[in-house]
């Protein structure tokens, strides 16, 4: 338990999925941050000793960094619910949600946030409908340059922009290597913003837009995790009015997806000034080279701060 000076945190990180990496970037960030602010901080797997080891040790609170399947499919957020055991973040249901990409985007349709035209394939109707016949389609459907993308999972991985229609088979391997399910959208060209959204228990708010511009052309797994391949803007070079729709748009799918504490909500933003939603994260980077510290710092505060209110608004939701 904790003592004085502090709660007792447990940080996440790892796990198996292919984002095992970053997730052990983002875990030691956070858990550098959360000791920062006066918190007993241990960093682990979600490994097959996990929840012994929570019983025997008993920590105030567990603070998930784990991206990819591990930790935002909803399963481990489950498992942490039915032991009573606070958390940070999104609850298992809500995870579910923003995890898959088709059905996040269609309740944040719903709620009247302008999402791209697309197309969403299992690989097994891809497979029993033959791939010619379902591309043709697609291809018809689709008008234009689309974006390829595995239907769930982050960080760009299995994301391929296709402006040739003969690479299009290609690109559809490419997302399944990754999910079972794929997702062919109409590409919308135009500034692309990561919006932060926190709610340490006074309602979610958004975070000041951070503006991506890769300077390969598109924001890569390299692009996001490798220092000097992306310039970041925070805040943002739209203007005041752009801004702020972008901003209403992400704390509104945060709240229709149900999300809980932190999330990051992506957008590209046309030339009309319409922002496009993209996908929400409920566990996002935290890394040096990740947007949500970027938005942090430049809303005027760090996340020593940020994090240590989210553990404690956990510990009082527990209680």
């Amino acid at each position: 338990m904790s003592d004085s000076s502090g709660l007792f945190v447990v940080v996440l990180a790892g796990g198996i999925s292919h984002e095992r990496d970053v997730s052990l970037r983002s875990g030691r960030r956070v858990a550098d941050s959360l000791t920062q602010a006066g918190h007993r901080v241990v960093l682990r797997d979600p490994d097959a000793g996990l929840f012994p080891f929570l019983a025997s040790e008993r920590p105030d609170v567990v603070f998930p960094a784990l991206h990819g399947s591990s930790g935002e499919d909803g399963s481990l957020l489950d498992l942490l619910e039915a032991v009573g055991m606070p958390t940070v973040g999104s609850s298992g249901s809500s995870a579910r949600r923003a995890w898959s990409k088709p059905v996040a985007s269609s309740l944040v349709a719903g709620a009247g946030v302008a999402v791209p035209e697309s197309v969403v394939l299992s690989h097994e109707s891809f497979r029993e409908l033959g791939a010619a016949s379902v591309l043709g389609v697609v291809r018809e459907a689709l008008e234009g340059d689309v974006v390829v993308k595995p239907g769930s999972g982050g960080s760009a991985q299995g994301v391929t922009i296709v402006q040739d229609p003969n690479d299009l088979p290609r690109a559809m391997v490419e997302a399944f290597t990754y999910a079972e399910v794929a997702v062919v959208e109409r590409r919308i060209k135009g500034t692309e913003l990561a919006v932060a959204v926190v709610d340490a228990g006074d309602g979610p708010r958004a975070l000041t837009p951070v503006e991506i511009e890769p300077n390969r052309g598109i924001y890569s797994f390299e692009a996001r995790y490798t220092a000097g391949e992306t310039t970041f803007y925070a805040p943002s070079r739209l203007d005041d009015a752009t801004i702020d729709a972008v901003s209403d748009a992400a704390t509104l799918a945060h709240r229709t997806l149900g999300l809980r504490d932190l999330s990051r909500v992506d957008f590209m933003v046309d030339d009309a000034g319409t922002p496009w939603f993209l996908e929400a994260n409920v566990i996002p980077g935290l890394t040096e080279t990740s947007s949500v510290p970027l938005a942090i710092e430049a809303s005027g505060t760090d996340t020593a701060a940020v994090y240590d209110s989210l553990v404690r608004a956990a510990v009082a939701r527990g209680a």
